[in-house]
């Protein structure tokens, strides 16, 4: 298996819709998966969908560590899963916010918004067809993925563009992550972590 390079916003790939997987089952989406998954790993991220590895097929990788799940959120650790061809349906009209950022953006973090309930419905590379319901967190975090798969980049679905801001001066997320218990904890230690936070927001 490999590592492969991520696109960054800019490159076509990430605008075109991605192609549906015919055969869930060929062994070449098992070794794409792989490749993903293994790409994952060495960066330390959770999620990741093909077009961002410069491949235009329906597949997206991902799992949720216990380390991850903010405090207060209900869900229990997911494990490695690999979506064949998903395809993800709102279930109500109802959205958060939620702080967001990706690997084809480096650098940028931004406040999205999404919807509460979604019904997820994929393929597997063993060929099971997989459908439940996914509420609150869990849910906004596969909308940012299968995104992917239509072109979409999380500041097209912003609707406040003064809610997005670089990594190294996170002062708006630093705001949130005093008031927020349900923060990603990866994103609320690169708050903690920012120099000028207690200068900025003493007080």
């Amino acid at each position: 298996m490999a590592v492969r390079q991520i696109a960054k916003m800019g490159h076509p790939v990430l605008r075109e819709p991605a192609v549906a997987v015919d055969d869930p089952t060929d062994p070449e989406i098992a070794r794409l998966a792989a490749d993903m998954r293994d790409t994952l790993e060495w960066i330390g991220a959770a999620g990741i969908a093909a077009p961002q590895v410069y491949d235009r097929r329906r597949v997206v990788v991902y799992h949720v560590p216990a380390e991850r799940i903010p405090p207060g959120v209900t869900l229990d650790p997911v494990p490695w899963t690999v979506m064949v061809n998903p395809v993800l349906t709102p279930l109500s009209e109802e959205t958060n916010l939620i702080w967001e950022h990706c690997l084809s953006l480096p650098g940028l973090h931004g406040k999205v918004p999404r919807y509460k309930r979604v019904h997820i419905r994929f393929q597997t590379p063993e060929g099971e067809n997989v459908e439940h319901d996914l509420d609150d967190w869990h849910g906004m975090l596969l909308q940012h993925e299968c995104d992917h798969l239509v072109g979409i980049l999380y500041p097209m679905r912003m609707t406040d563009m003064s809610l997005l801001e670089f990594d190294a001066e996170p002062g708006l997320l630093a705001e949130d992550a005093e008031r927020t218990p349900d923060l990603d904890p990866a994103l609320r230690a690169m708050a903690e972590a920012w120099p000028a936070r207690k200068k900025w927001l003493a007080g």
